[in-house]
């Protein structure tokens, strides 16, 4: 895989042995189901745990969002005649109970986390500061960043994206069930090709349902890269981490 280096984090020196010194990982709410129908199966963020952690051990910062899609989506709320903006808000609540079930599961890891959430709930976890986000990292804490972006019609995409962002990361990782972009559902269509790389632009004129469209935008404006990669396949993000694996870079 060629390198794909951001600007982000380029102050920082990297970890021997690894493209990156700070990511961040958007995992979506439905990778926590494993094979169940609905809400979380706690087998599978164990092993998600596991695989943050065995990044984190490689002295790379590690920041996440994650979806609620598992528990409550906006857009299907919206759909069955609910109003827009509760349903999302309902959809932030759900990324809210994710963040804190992979808390648990990262810290049985024995790395130390934080859950900061952009709509303040001082008895669960913290509220979202920049500043302070920044300061948990730089301690080698792997920070949670739950509620989407607080507002209702953003995505946990855009969120990642704004986060990446705001953290100077290095990288965004879309971990997804497949093992990169496809011009289709590879799981239903046999002629469907992967990419192994992609502009910004190409991903928004090929219509590629990667992330939404503010997200890439957000992520081209700020030259962070996106990797795509299967969240499902034991090793990979450690491994791409490292300079191997596989994946489809998005970048300039």
């Amino acid at each position: 895989m060629s390198d794909a280096g951001g600007t982000g984090g380029a102050d920082m020196a990297r970890p021997q042995g690894t493209r990156f010194k700070r990511v961040l990982l958007k995992c979506s709410g439905e990778a926590l189901m494993g094979d169940s129908g609905y809400g979380i199966d706690f087998p599978t963020v164990t092993r998600i745990a596991e695989e943050i952690a065995a990044v984190h051990s490689l002295g790379v910062e590690v920041c996440l969002v994650i979806g609620g899609g598992n528990i409550f989506r906006g857009l299907s709320g919206a759909a069955r005649g609910m109003d827009r903006a509760t349903a999302d808000s309902m959809g932030m609540m759900a990324t809210v109970m994710n963040a804190l079930a992979v808390q648990h599961a990262i810290e049985e890891q024995g790395v130390e986390t934080r859950v900061m959430s952009a709509i303040p709930m001082a008895s669960l976890c913290e509220p979202y500061i920049r500043r302070r986000a920044h300061r948990h990292l730089e301690k080698r804490r792997v920070v949670i960043f739950a509620a989407g972006t607080g507002n209702p019609f953003f995505t946990t995409d855009t969120a990642a994206a704004l986060r990446a962002a705001e953290m100077n990361c290095d990288a965004l990782f879309k971990g997804t069930q497949v093992d990169g972009v496809y011009t289709s559902d590879p799981k239903t269509d046999p002629e469907a090709t992967r990419f192994e790389q992609l502009s910004y632009l190409d991903v928004l004129s090929m219509d590629l349902k990667v992330m939404d469209a503010s997200a890439i935008s957000l992520a081209r404006e700020s030259d962070i890269p996106i990797l795509v990669f299967s969240i499902g396949e034991a090793g990979q993000f450690s491994e791409i981490i490292r300079g191997g694996g596989r994946a489809t870079v998005i970048g300039n």
